[in-house]
């Protein structure tokens, strides 16, 4: 593995968001010095947090999965994660509520999913999850230590026996005709291929290898952290501070003072110098390759995933009809992946993802009070509406959503909301997002593994990339280890414990790495 060439005693990481802070306690813990820039006045990035009267809103990822890897970095510093953040798992992790009114709750562990598979769908559908299941966990542990986590340096890495394994087990063919055939019940198909969305490539067309993406919450379990998603990130920057990492707050980076191939400072907006061995930037792609001076080189350019619209509605009521998480399917399946992808439409007949964290921490809300959390992808401003058009266009699409989860049984829905925040391309492209997406690069084919964005930049010998635009790619668990993959390149891979720092207590049960859950898991 290549790595960073030169001392690399202190590390700037610019950006707090998880990748960033994930970094941090894997470079404090194999003994750097860092000092963390944060433009922000709190830490979180994406994963950040609004207060909207007398609600806390999470501005960011909802669904949490794959806990260990975030235990993993506070390991790095003799820590664990629950000594900073309670977490509660979801039971179920969905429930998928579809055009026919029938509903689905989505269990992740096997015996009651496989039973609520046999009273939504009969016995036949149920042997098939149980098959599907099996695949799922064959296909993560195919791919996971080879192709997820892991630093390429070269395509010809991915020639390995686990590569002919992933190839056995039907990788590249297409994740929809895949998991058919598991099931052939459309609306049980959704459940587990709606997850294309986060790779940005509709089910049909998507390679069958991201459906590790479905294993990780279908399967591997979902959790909810108390005080809403960004307690993790604000759990990881104090395990980060008492190990003795430097945090500014209210940072903005301007520039990089660049010599004989390395990057010798960084530069603030307050006019502040930081010297520095080696810098980590986590920041969206464009934002880094500003601060870079340069725009790597690519034979096609990069294509972006969907975006989002979101509207947090803080309400005086809620209604018995939504889990913590409720994925609401309209009729239309192909047509809205066409609508998000390539006609550049919004959707006709949406798909929505709705939250409800107070279902699980009523203190996110004023007495009485309840949050709820409506995403709708929608196009990026590459293929659909610009970023200006969102100005008139988002209050229109606000309302159309409004009167549509009325449709869908959300009576009253639009009088009850005391408290909102609309988001949408517009404010995802001010931010900085590519294409106003925050979602960042797609995961085609030639967009993974060592075809995305490397995290090694060519000319400069001591700067890394990490975050969700470089390897591994989109979403949660892999936005902790590209901050871990980042520190590797750091430190030469595998991190050392400082001298007279606690090691990593055994984790509790719900912490359990997918191949403890294994040793456990009847199914």
């Amino acid at each position: 593995m290549k790595t960073v060439h030169g001392p690399t005693d202190h590390v700037v990481v610019v950006g707090a968001g998880l990748s960033g802070l994930a970094c941090a306690l894997h470079l404090l813990g194999a003994g750097r010095k860092v000092t963390v820039l944060e433009q922000d006045a709190h830490p979180g990035g994406r994963a950040g947090r609004v207060r909207l009267g007398g609600f806390e809103v999470d501005t960011g990822p909802t669904v949490l999965t794959m806990p260990h890897l975030a235990d993993e970095a506070f390991a790095a510093v003799g820590d664990r994660l629950d000594r900073h953040v309670e977490l509660m798992p979801l039971h179920p992790a969905y429930r998928a509520c579809f055009a026919d009114s029938s509903s689905l709750e989505v269990h992740t562990d096997g015996e009651a999913m496989e039973a609520e598979v046999r009273r939504f769908a009969g016995p036949a559908e149920a042997a098939g999850y149980r098959e599907l299941r099996n695949w799922l966990k064959r296909l993560y542990q195919a791919q996971m230590r080879r192709f997820i986590d892991a630093n390429f340096d070269s395509p010809f890495q991915l020639l390995h026996p686990d590569l002919a394994r992933l190839a056995v087990l039907g990788g590249f063919d297409r994740w929809d005709r895949r998991i058919g055939c598991f099931l052939s019940d459309p609306r049980l198909r959704r459940v587990f291929s709606f997850q294309a969305l986060y790779a940005g490539v509709a089910p049909a067309r998507a390679l069958a290898a991201y459906a590790v993406i479905a294993y990780m919450d279908t399967v591997a379990g979902v959790w909810f952290p108390k005080g809403g998603m960004h307690a993790l990130p604000r759990g990881m920057a104090d395990a980060a501070t008492a190990a003795g990492a430097d945090f500014r707050w209210s940072a903005e980076v301007t520039g990089l003072e660049q010599s004989a191939g390395r990057v010798r400072a960084v530069r603030l907006a307050d006019g502040e110098r930081i010297p520095c061995d080696a810098v980590v930037l986590t920041c969206e792609l464009p934002v880094a390759h500003r601060l870079l001076g340069r725009t790597p080189r690519r034979p096609v350019r990069l294509r972006h995933a969907p975006s989002a619209v979101v509207l947090h509605a803080g309400c005086d009521r809620t209604w018995p009809g939504l889990a913590h998480h409720t994925l609401s399917f309209g009729t239309a399946w192909e047509r809205t992946f066409d609508e998000l992808t390539r006609s550049g439409r919004l959707m006709s007949d949406p798909s929505l993802l709705i939250t409800r964290p107070t279902a699980h921490d009523p203190a996110l809300a004023p007495p009485g009070r309840h949050l709820h959390y409506v995403l709708a992808p929608c196009p990026n401003t590459s293929v659909g509406p610009s970023a200006a058009a969102w100005r008139d266009l988002g209050p229109r699409y606000r309302d159309r959503l409004a009167a549509e989860l009325e449709r869908r049984g959300l009576a009253g829905f639009a009088d009850s909301i005391r408290e909102e925040l609309l988001v949408t391309p517009l404010d995802w492209t001010a931010q900085g997002h590519a294409a106003g997406s925050p979602f960042s690069v797609a995961h085609t084919f030639a967009q993974t593994g060592p075809f995305r964005p490397r995290n090694l930049v060519r000319g400069l010998e001591n700067v890394v990339l990490a975050g969700c635009g470089t390897t591994p790619g989109v979403g949660v668990p892999t936005v902790l280890i590209s901050g871990k993959l980042a520190a590797a390149r750091v430190t030469g891979g595998m991190h050392r414990r400082p001298a007279g720092s606690r090691p990593a207590p055994h984790r509790r049960r719900g912490l359990a790495t997918p191949a403890e859950e294994r040793a456990h898991d009847p199914s």
